[in-house]
């Protein structure tokens, strides 16, 4: 059996229904990521199933025993907020150990459990810091600290990066994944940012205007996308009608209604292809050079319709804007939808 299992769960805000019918399983010690646009409902869910918010309809199950309307206090699950909550007036070390003292822990038992848990979090030389003289990084990482001292049964996780620069955000993800391993522990994340969910999760559910869009492993989310919504937002996948492939490869698409392509499935040339059965062949004008980092993305106009195209970026300037260029992609590489 599922450790945290959802069954049918709704949630209104008077007559605005943000959870519709939403079912989900997780095995304990999972990392599972619910991630979506503003707005889909994911933050909701997960506050409800902190207690924090009261479901409308549909039950909650932990561990094997109905949670649904078991106060928050009781259902051992922690959080972390994106705005970190910490007590200013309380340093490092006092903020971390706040909530064994609430639960009456031995004094002693506190000194080790808060030690090893700034140990966990390279907080070692900060516990007598306040948390104005803390970077952002830092306070993340003492709300992190406060909350995984208490030992919680599942670990929940509210878009707790969003605020940190880029650099450090990486950082934090690999440690949390590796806090996660560590401490064996079931922890669900809510991100809007799909690199954070394909680099931390072993589950992700995609979710869009209060439902769940599609559900897997990073790699068949990546890879498999089942419906528009799921191609544009993981991967930035070329979106074609089927009228328009057709047109282009001079082949029918019967019953399909888009094709879908990755960007960096499609190779790009300044001078024409042999043929091969094994690929579709496009020509147009590049009209778009976009470098991002270790990758250049290519914008080719082919007069119906624009393609991306992702290419290594091996620092030599190979096309021009206003140039030519040949495209192939692999048959199997476009997904009907």
């Amino acid at each position: 059996m599922a450790y945290i299992i959802l069954q049918d769960i709704e949630k209104y805000y008077g007559e605005n229904q943000v959870l519709k019918k939403i079912n989900l399983s997780i095995e304990e010690g999972e990392f599972v990521t619910l991630l979506g646009p503003s707005g889909c409902g994911k933050s909701t869910l997960l506050r409800c199933i902190a207690g924090l918010e009261q479901v409308s309809s549909g039950k909650i199950f932990l561990d094997g025993k109905e949670i649904t309307h078991v106060d928050p206090r009781e259902r051992n699950v922690g959080m972390i907020f994106q705005q970190y909550s910490l007590f200013p007036n309380l340093n490092v070390y006092k903020n971390i150990a706040f909530g064994l003292k609430m639960k009456k822990v031995d004094r002693d038992e506190i000194h080790e459990r808060v030690q090893n848990a700034i140990n966990m979090v390279d907080l070692k030389g900060k516990e007598r810091k306040y948390p104005y003289q803390l970077s952002g990084g830092e306070q993340q990482r003492v709300a992190l600290a406060r909350c995984i001292v208490t030992r919680p049964k599942v670990l929940l996780l509210d878009e707790p990066l969003s605020a940190i620069d880029a650099k450090l955000r990486k950082s934090l993800q690999s440690r949390i994944k590796e806090i996660h391993k560590e401490l064996g522990m079931t922890s669900i994340f809510v991100t809007h940012d799909q690199d954070e969910a394909m680099t931390m999760s072993d589950t992700i559910y995609l979710m869009k205007d209060g439902v769940i869009e599609q559900s897997g492993n990073p790699f068949e989310l990546y890879s498999s996308p089942k419906s528009n919504f799921a191609a544009s937002f993981i991967g930035n996948y070329n979106i074609l009608s089927a009228k328009i492939f057709s047109d282009l490869i001079g082949e029918e698409c019967p019953q399909v209604s888009n094709i879908v392509i990755r960007p960096e499935l499609i190779e790009i040339s300044s001078v024409d292809y042999e043929m091969d059965h094994e690929y579709y062949y496009f020509s147009g004008e590049l009209v778009g050079i976009l470098p991002q980092g270790n990758i250049i993305r290519y914008t080719v106009d082919l007069k119906e319709v624009k393609l991306d195209v992702d290419i290594l970026n091996n620092g030599s300037d190979l096309y021009q804007l206003g140039q030519q260029v040949f495209l192939r992609v692999k048959r199997n590489s476009c997904i009907s939808l």
